[in-house]
């Protein structure tokens, strides 16, 4: 009674903790199945990672001016 005082319903509280069961056999099984296919794919999603990292990480780079640096380069 002391939980459903705090406002947490004990039924909600059930049904979270079956479905954190649920989720965790079901990981099991897709891991233990389909492990070929899931270590399979890595390497491709490494090669996939450097693109979005390039467009993600380089979008603070113009800020304050823009190409100055690359201006006095080529003026030397």
């Amino acid at each position: 009674m002391k939980n459903h005082e705090h406002g947490i319903n004990p039924l909600e509280r059930r049904s979270k903790i079956v479905w954190i069961i649920f989720a965790a056999i079901a990981a099991f099984y897709l891991w233990t199945e389909h492990r070929a296919h899931l270590l399979g794919v890595l390497p491709l999603l490494l090669l996939l990672a450097c693109p979005l990292m390039h467009l993600f990480m380089h979008h603070g780079h113009r800020h304050d001016g823009g190409d100055q640096g690359h201006q006095d380069k080529g003026g030397q």
